[in-house]
């Protein structure tokens, strides 16, 4: 690493949170109004295609080159059994964060939970919105805000210390949403930086997301009785869907016990 590198990577951090901030910003433009077309949705959907291709190569050749660590984490795909095992957890770790956030609010001030309800034109508005929001943007986020953040370092403390960074920087971007937000991102981080491969923290992070839609076709269907609060945002499952979680979570559990990262194989 040259003198150049060493004194700027203790601003990698701050930087790629600005990079992500800049790159999240440009793609939501074309979805600035209260009411986008598919084909706002559609130029959203291919900007962000631009970034996650731009960021790709920034993380893959660009950062190894200027802080040699970065290389102890893995870009590979990891089996297709690790992507399902992480997808069947990935409700558990959603109903769990949203309890979470809603047991700490509480603690703070009461909060006015009110049932949770969807009609057919916010509901296919936000499956419009979910095909980003499960496909595009998890990829995009954790690249931005834990790859290119946390692989230049190579001391455990220290990409722990940036995980929290980048989760608080996270949870400020979502705004309404932060402890929640914030709670995702720090897992996220911390799943990274265990597994050493940033698609178990993509999938994690898809996962979720996939959930919160399949929870407003629930809410739509009016199959069971969810309840909400608009600031922060939480959303509580029904015993239904909390018990339907935690079986799945059992089920992926069990194939990913036997699968050891890749990544944990090397020397860090």
């Amino acid at each position: 690493m040259n003198k150049a590198a060493s004194h700027l990577k203790p601003l990698i951090p701050i930087l790629s949170a600005v990079y992500g901030v800049a790159i999240i910003y440009v793609t939501a433009l074309p979805i600035a109004d209260e009411n986008p077309t598919f084909f706002d949705e559609l130029l959203t959907w291919l900007i962000t295609l631009a970034g996650i291709v731009l960021t790709l190569f920034l993380v893959h050749r660009v950062e190894p080159e200027l802080f040699p660590e970065a290389r102890q984490f893995s870009l590979k795909l990891p089996k297709t059994v690790i992507f399902v095992g992480l997808l069947l957890i990935a409700p558990l770790f959603l109903v769990a964060k949203e309890y979470i956030v809603y047991g700490i609010t509480s603690l703070v001030h009461t909060v006015q939970m009110e049932p949770l309800a969807f009609t057919t034109a916010e509901l296919r508005e936000d499956l419009l919105s979910s095909v980003h929001a499960v496909l595009l943007a998890p990829l995009l986020e954790e690249l931005c805000f834990r790859q290119m953040a946390i692989s230049p370092f190579r001391r455990r403390g220290t990409q722990i210390v940036v995980c929290l960074i980048m989760a608080i920087l996270f949870g400020l971007l979502h705004v309404r949403n932060f402890p929640g937000a914030f709670i995702g991102a720090l897992f996220y981080g911390l799943i990274f930086i265990w597994s050493r491969n940033i698609w178990y923290s993509v999938v994690l992070h898809a996962g979720v997301n996939l959930t919160a839609t399949l929870l407003a076709v629930y809410s739509w269907l009016q199959l069971g009785d969810m309840q909400m609060t608009k600031i922060p945002v939480i959303i509580l499952p029904d015993l239904k869907v909390f018990i339907a979680s935690l079986l799945l979570a059992i089920a992926g559990v069990f194939l990913l016990r036997k699968k050891r990262p890749e990544g944990r194989n090397q020397r860090t």
